[in-house]
């Protein structure tokens, strides 16, 4: 047998089990089986994969996770164990900070060990995290610590610093944008078009964008959305001042010179903290090589910032999603047409991703695009009709045949499965759809619809977070609102209030929906008077709403749910 590759690494580790396992099985067997199942479908893996972890292994009662930062294997236990308080079982988790062995089919070393006894100190439902990594996150993170002293572990020789997270007293619930990460983190300039002709924009502007969704498909960088980076298009910025408004370290900018057939490419990495430059270098070549010159700015870039990729990515960024560059730069434009979405804008973008499938009909970006058009118009209402709905998923699974590592075709399907309300197939979907684009912010707050509908607002809620943090400068983007809606769903009233106050004050989207989702929450805290000004407006500004055409109520798929939500809008006076 060959020997296996033996990799050592300094790591994050997350160490669960259910507690009393044992006894449970014995009381209540198919029962327990049936809690575990549920809850690592529902709750585990999806959060696992929202904060850009690695599963290593299943036991029959638990499950090891590794984390390339503290933050996030912390910020994971306490969204695990906040979405496992409705489950029949309590798990206990443990947090460490330490080396590890790859053998390639598990992990080893005192990095797990540790982890592992932590997690025995834990009380049911409660997290205990080791010294290092509460020196790293107690001023990320604000939840209150519990000292609990050293403390002495079987089979570790020094006794290890441990310390309580106090769940209960997590503020990250009811703050609308996270902390900012602990990976390296990016926002890529747009491109400035050197070429003197107008009509070029287009083309500086897809380079731009390739590169930012090449660079989000790495799960060890922090990448900010091309929604937020554009608000600087075409502006002299201070780059310490555009870094600090986005909670990152690092700036890309560049420009675009095309004459002909040749393009030459400037770009240069600078280090916001310092205003140093990390690198600079010049590409020269012709539009038909244009991807490969934008492979190895991302390749630069990665090698710079000491980013660790996996296999996978590896694979991934090597992938050229279309070589007809007019079909890129159109694919482009229409994804920032729907917004904010209104019929009319849903229209055009529909129109132009048809557009798209026209100029390369083996290119995956036009039908994911067709499918979340004709998904997201069934939600807001703008249309009922199945042969829509059945239209969506096809177009969606041809975008998977003709490219598989394309992530936002998986997020389209999984739109266009739960808008059929097959729940579990549509959050299997946009497990992927977020595995493939780990840094894109639509797969994240694709993926927060769908666990949020299908019954689990809270982490639909975090993921929807994690999506507002890369796109923090999108004002006609939906994940305020959305945000303030699955809390709604949760029943935290006053935490849904404060994310839709400040999508109204920042001049945001605030249709229907919105003024729904405030009005519900108003009610149900008793401030009847606001509730019913929130109604007020809509009538006054949307008189055609009525609650009936509002399709998204009907996907929410818990009854009492559903019909609590309806209650609070109709003592509101919302049209029915």
């Amino acid at each position: 047998m060959a020997d296996r590759e033996v990799q050592r690494r300094l790591a994050a580790i997350l160490a669960a089990d259910v507690a009393g396992y044992t006894r449970l099985m014995e009381d209540d067997t198919d029962g327990t089986v049936a809690a575990w199942q549920d809850a690592r479908e529902d709750v585990i893996k999806p959060q696992v994969a929202g904060h850009s972890g690695k599963i290593v292994k299943l036991t029959g009662d638990g499950f090891l996770v590794e984390f390339s930062t503290v933050k996030d294997a912390v910020n994971c236990a306490i969204v695990m164990q906040q979405g496992l308080a409705a489950s029949s079982l309590d798990f206990r988790i443990g947090v460490n900070l330490g080396d590890i062995v790859d053998d390639g089919e598990d992990i080893h070393g005192e990095g797990v060990n540790v982890a592992a006894r932590l997690e025995g100190l834990a009380e049911p439902g409660g997290i205990v995290i080791s010294g290092g990594v509460y020196d790293q996150v107690k001023n990320r993170i604000e939840v209150d610590y519990e000292d609990m002293g050293p403390q002495e572990v079987k089979n570790v020789t020094d006794p290890v610093q441990a310390y309580g997270v106090k769940i209960e007293a997590v503020s990250d619930s009811t703050s609308v944008r996270a902390a900012v990460t602990d990976k390296p983190s990016i926002v890529v300039l747009p491109f400035d078009n050197l070429s003197g002709d107008p009509d070029q924009e287009a083309f500086a502007d897809g380079m731009t964008e390739d590169l930012i969704t090449d660079l989000s498909k790495v799960s060890g960088l922090f990448v900010v959305a091309r929604n937020s980076s554009y608000v600087y298009k075409g502006e002299i910025v201070d780059v310490r001042q555009v870094a600090r408004d986005l909670g990152v370290r690092y700036v890309l900018e560049g420009s675009v010179r095309k004459s002909g057939e040749r393009v030459r490419i400037n770009a240069q990495l600078i280090d916001a903290e310092t205003g140093g430059h990390l690198w600079a270098d010049r590409y020269d070549g012709t539009v038909h090589d244009v991807f490969e010159l934008q492979d190895e700015v991302g390749a630069k870039v990665i090698a710079a910032l000491s980013v660790q990729i996996t296999e996978g990515e590896k694979e991934s960024l090597k992938i050229v999603h279309t070589h007809n560059f007019e079909a890129y730069e159109l694919f482009v434009r229409a994804k920032g047409v729907p917004f904010p979405p209104i019929r009319e804008k849903q229209d055009i973008a529909r129109a132009m991703f048809e557009q798209v499938i026209d100029m390369d009909p083996s290119f995956a970006g036009g039908y994911a695009g067709v499918a979340t058009m004709l998904c997201t118009r069934e939600m807001f209402g703008y249309e009922d009709d199945p042969e829509s709905i059945f239209m969506a998923e096809q177009m969606a699974r041809k975008a998977i045949e003709l490219d598989a590592s394309f992530g936002w075709s998986h997020t389209a399907l999984g739109y266009s499965l739960l808008v059929q309300r097959n729940y579990e197939a549509a959050l299997s979907a946009a497990l992927e759809g977020v595995k493939l684009q780990p840094g894109d912010a639509d797969a994240h707050s694709g993926l927060g619809a769908v666990l949020a509908f299908s019954g689990k607002p809270i982490e639909g809620a975090a993921s929807v977070e994690h999506a507002f943090q890369l796109n923090p400068h999108f004002v006609n983007g939906p994940y305020l609102n959305q945000l303030g809606h699955f809390r709604n769903l949760a029943g935290e009233y006053a935490a849904a209030i404060e994310p839709l106050e400040l999508n109204r004050k920042r001049g945001g989207p605030f249709g229907p929906p919105a003024n729904c989702s405030m009005a519900a929450a108003y009610m149900a805290l008793g401030e009847d008077e606001k509730a019913e000004e929130a109604v007020a407006h809509m009538k006054k500004f949307y008189p055609e709403f009525h609650l009936t055409g509002w399709n998204a109520i009907s996907l929410i798929r818990h009854n009492e749910v559903r019909e609590r939500f309806l209650g609070l809008l109709i003592s509101a006076g919302a049209p029915e």
